[in-house]
This record gives C-alpha cells, sequence and structure tokens, in this order.
C-alpha cells in the first residue's frame, strides 16, 4: 500500500506547473506544510525554513527543517519549475540564484537538504522568475551589472540551469524602450510576448522606476515601453506585472509599490502589443499603499495585498476593465506574498506573509493565516519574536500553492 502511495503521489506531483501557471496544489500528506525564505535578525546566516501552518494543526508555528544560506544573502523569492520537479530561490545578495535539493522524512515530511549556486553571469541582485514550455527560465535582475540605471534579464537553460543570454536595454541608450531596475515578469507564451516592471534601484534611492516594458519572447526584441504612472515624474514603481491568458480576459495587470494602485492595459490583437495603461484601482483612496503581489484563482478571483496597512483585497476579473471589489481581508503591516490551502477540517485559506524587505512599518515579521470566506484570522506565526527571523517569502512543499500568480 505504501509503495503505491507513493507512486500515486509522484504521479500527482509531476503534474504540476510552476507558480506562472495554471495550476493550483492539490490535497497531498502535509500540504499545510510551507517553504519560507527568511533573513535573519541576529547576524547569523539567511536561508530557508519548513514551517507548519495550519492553526488546527498541534504543531502550528513549528519550524522543522532548515537550510542556511549564508550571512547576507537575503534569499528572496521561492519558484518550482516547469514539472515542480525542483525548487529555486533568487536571493539579493550571494550568489543571487540557488537550486534547492529537498527530501521526504520517514513521514513524509519535506526536509530541506542543500543549496546549489547557480552562476548569474555578470547580472546581479536576483528578482523573479518565469519558467516556459520550451526548456527556458528567465530571471529579472533588479541590479543588472551594478550601475546607477542598469537592470537585465538572465535567460537560462532549465536542464542545466546554465546562463544562456543576458538581455539589457539600457535607458541611456534610447530613454523611449528600455530595461531599468527589473523586478516583475510574467509571459503569455501562446502570444510569444513577455512584460517586466522598473521598479527600484536596489540600494532604494539611486532611482526609481514608473514603466513597463513588453519584449518578445523569442527574439528578446523590446517592443514597447509603456508608462504606469500619473504622469513623467511620478515614480510611482510597478512591481509585479500579469499578462493574463488562457480563459482570462486578455489584459495586463501592474501593481505600483510606490503609487499603491492597480492598472490594466487591454491587448490589441492588431498590433500585437497591449494599448496603453490605465489606472483601474487608486489605493489612496481606500486608504491603502505599497500594493504588491498578484494572485488570481480559477474562479476569476483576483488577490492583491498592500504592504501598507497590511491588506489583501479580493476582486472579480470576470467583467473586466471593470474591477469589482469583493471583499478586504486584514493581515499585518508589510503583507505580501500568500499561499492557499485548506486546513485540517476543510477550511480554505490564504495564509500571508508579511514583511517587505525589512522597511520600517512594513516588516510585521509575521504570517497571517486567514479564512477567505469569513475573513477572521484562525493564526498568527511571530517569526520575529518566535526565530529572531522575518519571512522573506513564501512558497508550498508539494509544488505551487496558488492557481496563477505572474
Amino acid at each position: 500500500m505504501k509503495l503505491k502511495f507513493n507512486l500515486i503521489s509522484l504521479i500527482i506531483l509531476i503534474t504540476f506547473s510552476n507558480c506562472q501557471n495554471d495550476n493550483h496544489n492539490s490535497d497531498l500528506p502535509h500540504d499545510s506544510s510551507f517553504y519560507i525564505d527568511y533573513r535573519s535578525l541576529k547576524g547569523l546566516s539567511d536561508g530557508i525554513a519548513v514551517i507548519e501552518l495550519d492553526p488546527e494543526a498541534p504543531n502550528f508555528g513549528h519550524i522543522s527543517s532548515k537550510l542556511e544560506l549564508g550571512i547576507g544573502v537575503l534569499p528572496h523569492h521561492l519558484y518550482y519549475n516547469q514539472n515542480a520537479n525542483k525548487l529555486f530561490t533568487t536571493a539579493l545578495g550571494g550568489s543571487y540564484l540557488y537550486q534547492i535539493k529537498t527530501e521526504k522524512d520517514k513521514n513524509g515530511q519535506p526536509k530541506l537538504v542543500n543549496a546549489t549556486p547557480i552562476d548569474t553571469g555578470e547580472n546581479t541582485v536576483g528578482e523573479n522568475l518565469f519558467f516556459t514550455n520550451d526548456g527556458r527560465y528567465f530571471m529579472t535582475f533588479m541590479g543588472g551589472a551594478g550601475g546607477p540605471k542598469d537592470g537585465s534579464i538572465g535567460v537560462f537553460n532549465a536542464d542545466n540551469n546554465q546562463l544562456i543570454k543576458t538581455i539589457k536595454a539600457p535607458v541611456q541608450t534610447n530613454p523611449n524602450q528600455f530595461i531599468m531596475y527589473p523586478h516583475g515578469i510574467s509571459v503569455n507564451e501562446e502570444k510569444g510576448i513577455m512584460m517586466v516592471t522598473s521598479t527600484i534601484h536596489p540600494d532604494l534611492t539611486t532611482g526609481m522606476g514608473n514603466t513597463c516594458t513588453l519584449l518578445d519572447l523569442n527574439t528578446y526584441e523590446l517592443k514597447e515601453t509603456y508608462l504606469v504612472a500619473d504622469s513623467q515624474t511620478d515614480m510611482s514603481s510597478p512591481v509585479e506585472v500579469l499578462l493574463l491568458r488562457g480563459k482570462f480576459p486578455q489584459y495586463a495587470l501592474a501593481t505600483t509599490m510606490l503609487g499603491g494602485d492597480i492598472w490594466i492595459a487591454p491587448y490589441n490583437a492588431t498590433t500585437k502589443k497591449y494599448d496603453a495603461f490605465s489606472k483601474i484601482f487608486d489605493g489612496s483612496t481606500q486608504g491603502l499603499g505599497w500594493a504588491l503581489e498578484m494572485y488570481i484563482d480559477d474562479n476569476s478571483k483576483l488577490y492583491v495585498s498592500f504592504a501598507d496597512p497590511g491588506k489583501v483585497l479580493v476582486f472579480d476579473i470576470s467583467n473586466l476593465p471593470q474591477l469589482k471589489l469583493l471583499k478586504t481581508l486584514t493581515a499585518d503591516k508589510g503583507a505580501h506574498h500568500m499561499v492557499f490551502f485548506k486546513t485540517k477540517k476543510g477550511k480554505e485559506v490564504v495564509a500571508v506573509q508579511n514583511n517587505l524587505l525589512d522597511i520600517p512599518n512594513l516588516n510585521s515579521g509575521t504570517i497571517s493565516v486567514i479564512e477567505i470566506q469569513t475573513g477572521k484570522t484562525l493564526g498568527t506565526v511571530d517569526l520575529r519574536t518566535k526565530y529572531g527571523i522575518l519571512p522573506e517569502s513564501i512558497e508550498g512543499t508539494n509544488g505551487p500553492s496558488n492557481y496563477m500568480h505572474h
């Protein structure tokens, strides 16, 4: 029976797609255990941990496995590859990108084993990944080669993690089409396009962006750079972008970190680009700022985190460009990444990681577990107090714990 169960589990596992595609986690053993990237607040190594997040579990909030990556590595975003059989983390320091080896213990509980650094060439400050179906993956480097207005996109071979190409397009060369401080990335493979955001210089002071840039997925040529701000002088810092695809209305969505807003652009089948971006949700009218992550479930609901004051807003996107607000969930200051799962009693919940780069007033250091239907907080893990660490990102241990992210 155990062999049969493991075989079934393996078959289920390899059907997962990465967090960018239209799949989500299933009910597997220990599917309330999650990986978190974390930074140490005690001058010790940063790393990755396995934590139990079901408030109904007796070991809620317990860290069962840790993997240290090094002091100052600052692991930043966790991702699965296309088949969910490889786990990666990007990092703001250290080697900027790592492949993580994991195992299961005798109880089937996930265990972190080691991390293998991946050569990113001259590219620094690793941000987001996107895996495509043709054996490539793309990575945004907010620091590029280190210049004051730098930034790049790395193209990697998904089989051997070799860097194939570095895409650069300096604003100094062409102020109308450029890549600068790229953070968010999204791909529509069917249309052969990719978009990245222009967010902020890694030191958070040298410069800020207010655009998104569309590229050809195969030639890597820039197609257009879009203003995603109220004016040329409004440094809104678009942080994440999502190219809706498949069954969803064909729009691009972007969140602005310093603007605190959600923007939208319709796809134009004639030009094979997007038309201009317009603001679809003004966070300031709701007392919200620092719009960050976007997740979509298979019922056309959009979840957006607002780090200030720490909320997750749930929207209906079935009638875009109309965006209907359905409910507001209360997390903590710094509300950022999310994972979705069911508790042992079958409650549908979202766990929200509350910390953004340890920025004052945006760094609660907690994970809030919220029942989606009622909005009730079922439990909170205070990682700052309990472990002396801050969570940086969060991902499932049985594959992607969301339906569509980037």
